[in-house]
């Protein structure tokens, strides 16, 4: 089975941005954004996903990180949707409950052509280091809009910002990694009773 990889390039005047992306890899991650909390959160992606990532990120970070997270959520999927090619044989829905510590996240997801973000997350703090929570939300509408996947995220509970959002993001990258897979019975079928996704 050939690897379902794919490179994509987005420059625009806010941010430059390539991303490469294995769905048949083993974790691995190379992460250069200018958003250190980022590259966490990208690495927990492609370590629970079990996606390879290399992602090469330049913003304008000087006004504030809004635009780089947005945009590697946008190239994130972007890339993801030329990796999965036709979708026959996927999975496509995958589901997730993570816990750490004290915070518990949930998300559901469908490969579905769809885009749509439905995320309900009441953050105990408004950053995290340097970074803004509410970047969480952007980083996956971006995503969405572009995978065209359809994700629920839920934090359930929690009491450590960075523990809500970080069991978001190892949830998604689990989540992802069973929608991603090729169910080998469904091998040349479209897992969809439209014909299309």
């Amino acid at each position: 089975m050939a690897e379902r990889t794919a490179t994509v390039t987005r420059n625009t005047l806010e941010s430059q941005i390539t991303v490469t992306v294995n769905l048949d890899g083993t974790g691995k991650a190379k992460l250069d954004t200018p958003v250190p909390f980022l590259n966490h959160m990208l690495d927990q992606i492609a370590r629970h996903g079990l996606v390879d990532l290399d992602i090469q990120a330049a913003g304008d970070t000087e006004i504030d990180d809004h635009h780089t997270v947005e945009d590697v959520g946008i190239t994130l999927g972007m890339a993801v949707a030329k990796a999965l090619g036709d979708k026959k044989g996927l999975t496509r829905y995958g589901h997730a409950y993570v816990p750490l510590d004290e915070a518990l996240s949930r998300v559901v997801m469908d490969f579905s052509g769809r885009p749509g973000l439905i995320m309900h997350a009441e953050f105990v703090r408004s950053h995290v280091g340097g970074f803004d929570v509410d970047l969480t939300s952007e980083f996956f509408q971006g995503f969405v809009n572009h995978a065209l996947v359809t994700l629920h995220i839920d934090n359930l509970r929690g009491a450590n910002a960075h523990h809500q959002v970080e069991t978001i993001f190892k949830a998604f990258g689990r989540a992802l990694r069973v929608a991603v897979t090729l169910d080998p019975r469904m091998t040349g079928v479209m897992p969809s009773t439209k014909g299309t996704l």
